[in-house]
């Protein structure tokens, strides 16, 4: 058992919610969520900030040997996503082709069981990305 994660990161708003934090002295948004500014450092003001859903692709690699616990998955695409507000995440891609992947796709989030411990374990979900069609 994974010592019962998902309980754990229910607790961090940026798994679930895609909550970041925006900076009011700068004006800055940052993901995941900072206690403080990597540019105003202890001057700047933090709030939490509900970043966009929308985005589009930076770059992305598709994955053919994954990591333990993802191998049925392969193969898969991760990419670099820049929200419309400038913040870039890395994320896996979902219901992706390799014909359909391209750099300045628009992609959304989408909600998505990101691990399964056994039959009758605890499953955790995540935040994915999936690019649209053009």
């Amino acid at each position: 058992m994974r010592n019962a994660l998902p309980l754990i990161w229910r607790k961090i708003k940026s798994r679930y919610n895609l909550m970041g934090s925006h900076c009011q002295t700068c004006k800055k948004d940052y993901f995941p969520e900072k206690s403080i500014c990597p540019t105003c450092r202890r001057k700047g003001k933090i709030v939490d900030k509900q970043m966009p859903t929308e985005g589009k692709i930076v770059c992305f690699s598709k994955i053919h040997a994954a990591p333990k616990g993802f191998e049925h998955e392969t193969p898969y695409f991760v990419a670099l996503i820049e929200l419309t507000n400038g913040v870039r995440l890395f994320t896996m891609l979902v219901n992706a082709a390799n014909d359909e992947v391209k750099i300045g796709q628009k992609a959304v989030m989408r909600f998505r069981k990101i691990f399964e411990d056994g039959e009758h374990g605890v499953i955790g979900y995540g935040y994915k990305f999936q690019a649209l069609a053009k």
